[in-house]
């Protein structure tokens, strides 16, 4: 339980590790290797540790926890209101679409895409910077792995 929470306090930020993974979570290991492979909380799965970098990858579920517990645009990348639909159903961000974002994101955090209201699209690796993002009208911003599909947030 310390080693995942300390993972999340290294990827987000300080104390998401308590909040993601409460005392009830129950953690898979990978039968060939023996290393942490899934956590679920209340039979729904939170994130994956990725075995190549040792950080998580979040699903939409896990991501709704830590939105309610982050700053407002902290790992955000907010877009503007005509794209949310192909967003949703898990289509990448393009930069020209960014409206609002957290500048400190770098390439490869793990973010979530919201609309103007935080309401959460999708989950996904950012691709630019935050600042590349606002700057850039052209390109892929951030590589959505899931949209919340027509699941209400």
């Amino acid at each position: 339980m310390q080693k995942i929470r300390a993972i999340a306090n290294y990827q987000f930020e300080h104390d998401v590790g308590g909040i993601l993974f409460p005392d009830s979570v129950e953690v898979t290991y990978s039968k060939r290797t023996g290393r942490i492979r899934h956590i679920y909380y209340e039979g729904k799965l939170l994130a994956t540790l990725r075995p190549r970098d040792g950080l998580f990858s979040l699903t939409v579920y896990g991501a709704k926890r830590l939105r309610t517990r982050l700053k407002p645009l902290r790992y955000r990348v907010v877009v503007e209101q005509g794209v949310e639909d192909f967003i949703r159903r898990g289509r990448s961000v393009f930069a020209r679409h960014v409206v609002g974002v957290d500048v400190e994101i770098r390439p490869g955090n793990e973010v979530l895409v919201t609309s103007g209201e935080d309401a959460l699209l999708a989950v996904g690796k950012a691709v630019l910077s935050g600042r590349e993002m606002l700057a850039f009208k052209r390109g892929v911003a951030v590589k959505v792995r899931r949209g919340i599909g027509g699941e209400g947030v």
